[in-house]
């Protein structure tokens, strides 16, 4: 079974909401709710007592983190919020009764209540672009190349999106851009242990993972 994930390299994104809005799109996603939500961080003083142009701020995007070991299909009653053979949770709308159980117990509050179907609905993953063979959406429209999408069992380095288009040289076609990917390792700069991220971990084993270099990571606030 794989287990798949998204790592955003939190120093590349520039915070123009196309993860956001594509997601909205791709999906059908009810007006007044979201799948991915982008969150600014800051500005935060650099230091105690740091006051402007001192100041530091990065933009943190936050969705179902597709858990190891997910808080909602625990206290699901019916079963429809499971995980999927790729390791994604996924939600089964036949199955669902919108009693929100899973909804009130997610640690980063991802799901909500589509009122016109009344089902529970959040991130998908992509599911149905995905087992194409083809990148979420969020990852395949992220401009600053900071979203990469693969299977944790591989090492976040093999993570991969979209060709990055060299202005100088190559070829900058569409059809190139979506058939051609680059890893992570080859796109990002270098990283550390320690700049590797989590959103905080209540026993659910959050997958996603976020690289912050050179600032203070907010995320367990």
């Amino acid at each position: 079974m794989a287990n798949y994930a998204i790592v955003t390299d939190l120093n590349r994104c520039v915070g123009c909401l196309a993860c956001s809005v594509s997601c909205k799109v791709a999906n059908n996603v009810p007006i007044g709710n979201f799948w991915n939500k982008t969150l600014r961080i800051g500005p935060n003083p650099k230091y105690e007592g740091a006051q402007w142009p001192d100041v530091e701020m990065y933009f943190l995007t936050v969705q179902c983190q597709h858990c190891e070991d997910p808080e909602c299909v625990k206290v699901c009653p019916t079963g429809a919020s499971h995980i999927a053979e790729d390791g994604t949770v996924q939600i089964d709308k036949e199955k669902c009764i919108g009693c929100q159980f899973c909804a009130m117990s997610c640690p980063y509050g991802v799901r909500y209540l589509n009122e016109e179907e009344r089902v529970v609905e959040k991130c998908t993953l992509c599911q149905q672009r995905i087992g194409q063979g083809e990148l979420p959406q969020c990852v395949s429209q992220c401009s600053a190349r900071a979203r990469f999408f693969g299977d944790l069992d591989k090492g976040i380095d093999s993570f991969e999106a979209p060709w990055v288009v060299d202005i100088t040289e190559g070829d900058p076609s569409y059809e190139k851009n979506v058939k051609t990917r680059i890893t992570l390792k080859e796109c990002v700069q270098e990283y550390t242990e320690e700049d590797v991220h989590h959103l905080p971990d209540v026993g659910n084993k959050p997958s996603f993972a976020y690289i912050l270099r050179d600032r203070t990571w907010q995320g367990d606030n």
